[in-house]
């Protein structure tokens, strides 16, 4: 596999996995795009990809606006001459719970997130299409976006609604070539590092030590550099075949998602009156009810640490 001659945007690839995505492409041989809010740290992240022989280049911008959209695209165009692959990774937390989530908390993630993944793909879309060139769409999900999570309205609405337009735009897109889909990345980041459960795992990567088992293999949980090698493949020729998928990886596990199916279908003469649901709900419906949330397995004695003190 190679991406010689490509180019690529990666939106948020400052740091984190972000920069571990952009990193890979260059290293597969695909000239990238950098985008961050802080003009320092994507001139740092360019000057990694650089300094190892890679082909680099900067915007700094917020993802969201139409402006930023066409900036990123442009800035590929002129530099690289071309736009192959675009990877829409920017984001933003602003965890609380519904009855304490301002508006600006709610539009603040559903504008980076929701937004600019819609407006980033739109100009990159467009310009593939009028250029006839069968490009890569990449957007990251989360498993917050498949299976809900306490405090995450926000990230949850947006994480949701990017797999559901990527299953869109792969029927939109398909008569052009151009393939879209889902990565539902599960690693060690910024924004896993405040999660209790992953202390040891995430103490593990800061340090350089390989992570527990554990973490790896039983819960699918890994470093930034797990996830970088399908985002490669994704953008490359070899997966011409695949659009329209939400695909998990982590650690040392990789996952299919299922699109949304019914798992229970009745019917009944003459529809459904309040008097038959109250009669028949409980064990036609009732005994089927989906769960929600990410259910994990207990931390092993060895990997538990301490309460914080109040």
């Amino acid at each position: 596999m190679s991406l010689n001659g490509k180019a690529a945007i990666v939106t948020g690839s400052g740091r984190g996995l972000g920069l571990a995505y952009a990193q890979e492409l260059a290293r597969q041989g695909a000239s990238v795009v950098i985008n961050d809010i802080d003009a320092a740290i994507a001139d740092s992240a360019v000057e990694s990809i650089r300094s190892t022989g890679g082909n680099a280049t900067a915007v700094a911008a917020p993802v969201g606006s139409a402006d930023t959209a066409q900036a990123l695209v442009d800035a590929a165009v002129s530099h690289f001459g071309r736009l192959d692959i675009l990877v829409t990774n920017a984001g933003v937390l602003r965890d609380t719970v519904l009855w304490k989530m301002s508006d600006d908390d709610f539009d603040t993630v559903i504008d980076v997130h929701l937004r600019g993944t819609f407006t980033t793909v739109r100009a990159a879309a467009s310009y593939m299409r009028e250029n006839e060139i069968a490009g890569r769409i990449i957007c990251i999900g989360s498993p917050t976006g498949q299976r809900g999570n306490f405090g995450q309205t926000n990230y949850a609405a947006a994480k949701a609604g990017i797999v559901g337009m990527v299953r869109t735009w792969a029927l939109e897109l398909r008569r052009a070539g151009i393939t879209a889909n889902a990565i539902i990345p599960v690693a060690a980041t910024a924004m896993t590092a405040t999660v209790p459960y992953f202390a040891a795992a995430v103490e593990a990567d800061a340090a350089g030590r390989p992570m527990p088992d554990f973490f790896r293999h039983d819960l699918g949980f890994g470093t930034a550099a797990d996830v970088s090698g399908l985002i490669a493949y994704l953008a490359s020729d070899d997966a011409a075949g695949v659009t329209g998928q939400a695909i998990g990886i982590g650690g040392d596990r990789i996952q299919l998602w299922s699109h949304p199916e019914p798992v229970v279908t009745e019917y009944r003469d003459g529809g459904w009156t309040t008097a038959a649901l109250e009669e028949l709900f409980p064990t036609l419906i009732g005994e089927r009810l989906q769960d929600v949330g990410e259910k994990f397995p207990p931390l092993p004695a060895e990997l538990q640490r301490p309460a914080p003190q109040a």
